[in-house]
Parts: C-alpha cells; structure tokens; sequence
C-alpha cells in the first residue's frame, strides 16, 4: 500500500494542481538486451534477480516474455542464453543518447538506462507542436544508435502526466518502425486509458509498481472482481476502491482516470535544496567518489525528511580538477532513496568518462546533488500482515550484484519446506527464485512462497511428523553413535516399535560417552512402504548429562543424531 495524494488535491480534484502537466517518454525497448550486445537473431535475455527484463527478437519470437521467471523462460525455449543484468553497462551505454537529447533541450530527465522523460511545454513550443518535438525526440536518438546496428526499437509517447504518456510510448513500439511516435490529445487522457488493461497499473511507469510482485497481486484481484480495463476502474466510485484497497484503491483510481497527480514542474520542489562537497585529493575511481556521495544524499535524505518531502528529481553535476563540468537530472517513479541517489552518481560519471565528445581530463574534485523536484513525504504504508520495505530493496539490489560476480547458483536463500523429518524444513533456493526445489527430498513441498521470505504455502498433515518445539540446528550429515543400556549392550526397537531397554549411555565416533539422564520415544516413522525405496525409522529426544538435547534415531540397527536442542 502507498501513501495518499496530496490533501489539497484530494479536496478539489479539478483543481490546477491535479491537471497533470504534458510529458513527453523516449524508451528504448529492451535496452538491457541492447547494450549486453546480445545477436537479434540469438535466443537470448537478460536477467535480474531471477526474472527476465530484456531479450531479443529471436528470444521473443520463441514464447519469452519480460517479468518471466527463469526457470519459466527456460521451459519456454531450452536454447535460451541468459546473462545478469549489468545497470552499469545499462547506463554506460546510454549516456550519448542522453546526451543528444540534451542538445535539443536541456530539461531531459533519467527515469532509468534506456528511458527518458521530458517536459513538453517549452519545447513542443520551439519545434513547432507535440507530434514534431516527439518525431525529432525519436530520429535523434535513432541516429545515436544507427552506427551501432542494433536494430532498436525506438517509441516515443505524449500525454498528460508521466503514467499516460508511458503507456503511450509502450503502444507506440507495436507499430511500424516509421511511426513509432503517439500523442494523446490534452484533455483525453481518460478515454485513452479507458480501453486498456487493469494490469497496467502494475507497470514500471505507475507507482504502484515500485514493487512489482505487490502490483501484480493487486492487479489480479482487480481482474478477479469483474475488472478487466482501466475504464471499468474509473467508472467505480472512489469511495469504493478506498474501502476495498485503502489508499492503493485512491492512487488506483486516479491513474485509471488519468490524473496523475504526481507533480512534474520543477518549481514543485519547494525550498531550494542542495549539498557539495570537494574531494581532496582529486579521485579517480568511482568508488571513491560514490563513497563521498554517498555521505551527501544521507544529509540530502535528512533534510527533506526534516522537511516533510520526497526526493522525486535530483540534479546531479561534478566537477574535474581542471575545471570541466557536467550535469544531469534523474527522475524516479516514486521516490529516491540514498542509495539510489549514489547509484545515479556512479551511473552518471561512468557515462561521462566513456563519452568520446566531453571525456573530462582531469579526475573528479567535486560533487554535488541539488533538489529539482520533490513531493509531499506522507511515508509509505506496508501491510499489517507483512510487506516489502526500502531495507528489502536495498538488499535485493545488494544480493543480485552478488549473484552477478559469483552466479544464479552462488547466492541462495532459506525456504519453509514441508515433510516428515526436519530435514526437510529446510532448503536452499537461488536468490530471486520462487519455483520447484530439489524435488528429490522425500516428502518436500514444491510450492513457494513469497519472493524473499522463502516461505511454503503448503502444510500437508504429514503423519508421523514430530510437532513443537523444532531443534535449533539440524545436520546436514547424520552423526553415527552408538547408544548402550545400564548392562553395556546395544539398545535396538523392533517392528512393534518396543524399546529393547531403556538407553543410558551414548557414544560418538571419536569415542566420547555421556549418561542419557532423561529420554522420550520411540516415535516410529514408516516412509514409502509401497516401493523398493521404503524406509523405517524409530526417532528418540535425549538429553545428556552435560544438560544438551539432541534428537536421534535407529535406522537398521545403526544409530544417528539428526539435530539438536536448544
């Protein structure tokens, strides 16, 4: 759930404040699949954080789709060729269209590598009206990529406020090459939305997809309740979406109505905001300049915290030690975080010392971040029962550039099994995964849970599983011992699950004995009666004299110890 509109839009929602202002989006299609290199006639996609983000015609063309999970893609089309992602390279790579852009207007802003937003008033005036800036927007930054053969696709899109005119460049890319350019008429945008589907609300231009597992939850719902279109929400009471999805239902309704009240003018940011500083002396790696900016959006975030604001647009410009200069803006969908800011940061300087035109010959000796927009911070609201908070993302984010160096199996998380011995409980996924697990642990449970917590959904009443409390540690190998009664002999269970005496005494491998002082069991566990592969298994809690537990079992005569007790 997300926070709420400003009050005094929620108050007069015809007031000028809640008209959006026309924006104009350049998007690259696939521009993660484009700055990798990858061949258009390969099978091949990119991925981040398990799931799909770009891929090629070829790719596309064999059933693959962004927003697939790996292993879904890979069943789609066995060929595939996967790499991770690279927001570096993304941006590295996108800097000199950015940069020609910016020769036809300063006010260009980064939404992310491969998509830029601009706001239309001033320039649609100069080059004569929104369909001529927008074919200009499109052939400059086609003439950036022609040397590169790429093949891109290029779409630019108009509208009323940033949701609407994303969705227009998105549209735009279905048609032909040659006009690949849409302009929704101000004052229309609701009739354009009204045909389109709810599940759009979930996309990266809409902030209810900053997290985009939650969009889609909401969205299917939407779709459960007889909503199929945006129209079908708008045509809904307000009222209504707000007693069913709280503010989410408003910010729904306002999107699908198409007053995006995501404020878009500079002079939104209030009271003018800025933080530098120097480096001494000069830096020339990344790192070192990124560390120095990272200091800066802290005292950036703390200031407009204090202030009751959101970073929505940040400027960010630098500084060599011979004096040479460079800037640029960056927008977000919702709102900037810290490290989102550095990562900006890193982004833009890359950019700059890979650029042939304004390479800087000197290293960097300053930094600054300046507000250029901000919107009214009134927080965001997770769910009583759970929910994705910025320290999950800045995890997420960590975890995937780990996966990047050491690969999709290197990095794996905890998930909830389900059977009938603890060591089922436990198993280990890939990071960004929710699909099957090693299906040849007996008795598991296929099905997971939500990205992230490694949770099960499903809890069979699994006969002969052992109930609470659940060890502390399990083994990953069973520990052999040898477990003897008071006269020294082997304490064995027959079929009828009977104790042959009571045990006293148990001993290790590497010959340590400690006196059993208190004992429960035997609970019998009979797995897969009906195959070659059955087992039977009698499992005990002992605890010791020097006051552990242990939880140990008989299996064929020979003894074991499975965990332990806290």
């Amino acid at each position: 759930m997300w926070s709420s509109p400003h009050n005094a839009m929620r108050d007069n929602p015809d007031s000028p404040a809640d008209i959006p202002p026309r924006m104009l989006v350049v998007e690259v299609e696939h521009w993660s699949a484009i700055a990798a290199g990858l061949d258009p006639a390969t099978p091949a996609a990119v991925v981040f954080v398990g799931r799909i983000t770009a891929l090629t015609p070829a790719a596309a063309a064999a059933g693959v789709r962004t927003g697939m999970r790996r292993r879904q893609a890979q069943s789609e089309c066995p060929a595939l060729e996967l790499i991770e992602r690279d927001p570096d390279l993304d941006a590295r790579r996108f800097a000199p269209v950015v940069a020609a852009l910016e020769d036809l207007t300063p006010r260009v802003e980064v939404l992310t590598p491969g998509c830029c937003v601009v706001a239309t008033r001033g320039p649609s005036r100069y080059y004569g009206g929104d369909e001529a800036l927008a074919e200009l927007v499109r052939q400059t930054a086609a003439g950036v990529l022609a040397d590169a053969q790429t093949g891109a696709t290029i779409s630019v899109g108009i509208a009323d406020g940033l949701f609407v005119a994303g969705l227009a460049a998105r549209l735009a890319s279905t048609r032909a090459p040659s006009t690949q350019v849409l302009v929704v008429p101000a004052g229309a945008s609701a009739a354009f939305l009204s045909r389109l589907s709810q599940r759009t609300l979930a996309g990266a231009f809409s902030p209810l997809g900053d997290d985009p597992d939650a969009a889609s939850d909401f969205t299917d719902v939407l779709g459960r309740l007889g909503l199929r279109t945006l129209g079908d929400v708008a045509a809904l009471p307000v009222t209504d979406l707000i007693g069913r999805f709280g503010t989410q239902g408003e910010w729904a309704h306002r999107l699908a109505s198409g007053r995006d009240f995501r404020l878009s003018q500079p002079a939104a940011a209030g009271p003018e905001l800025s933080v530098e500083t120097e480096i001494d002396p000069p830096a020339d790696r990344l790192d070192t300049v990124a560390f120095a900016a990272k200091s800066l959006a802290d005292q950036l975030d703390a200031q407009l915290t204090r202030l009751g604001q959101a970073l929505v647009c940040v400027e960010i410009s630098a500084e060599t030690e011979h004096g040479e200069t460079a800037s640029r803006r960056w927008r977000h969908g919702f709102r900037f975080s810290p490290p989102d800011v550095v990562d900006r940061v890193r982004w833009q300087l890359d950019g700059w010392r890979s650029d042939n035109r304004s390479r800087p010959s000197g290293r960097i000796s300053l930094i600054g971040l300046a507000v250029a927009e901000t919107a009214p911070d009134e927080g965001r609201q997770l769910g009583f029962w759970g929910g994705q908070s910025e320290a999950d993302e800045r995890a997420e984010r960590a975890m995937g550039r780990v996966q990047a160096l050491v690969g999709f199996d290197g990095v794996t998380v905890g998930r909830l099994g389900s059977g009938r011995r603890f060591a089922d409980l436990e198993q280990r996924l890939p990071f960004g995964t929710t699909g099957q697990a090693d299906s040849s642990t007996a008795g598991a449970s296929n099905t997971a849970g939500p990205r992230g917590t490694g949770a099960s959904n499903t809890a069979p009443p699994w006969p002969g599983r052992l109930g609470a409390p659940a060890p502390a540690e399990v083994l990953a190998e069973p520990e052999p011992l040898v477990v003897l009664d008071a006269n020294g002999e082997p304490v064995g269970v027959s079929g009828r699950a009977q104790v042959s005496a009571p045990p006293a005494v148990l001993r290790r491998a590497d010959g340590r004995a400690s006196a059993i002082t208190a004992w429960a069991g035997p609970w019998p566990l009979d797995e897969r009666w009906w195959s070659s592969r059955s087992r039977r298994q009698a499992r005990f809690q002992l605890v010791l004299d020097d006051g552990t537990a242990h939880l140990c079992a008989v299996e064929g005569g020979r003894w074991q110890r499975e965990a332990t007790y806290d």
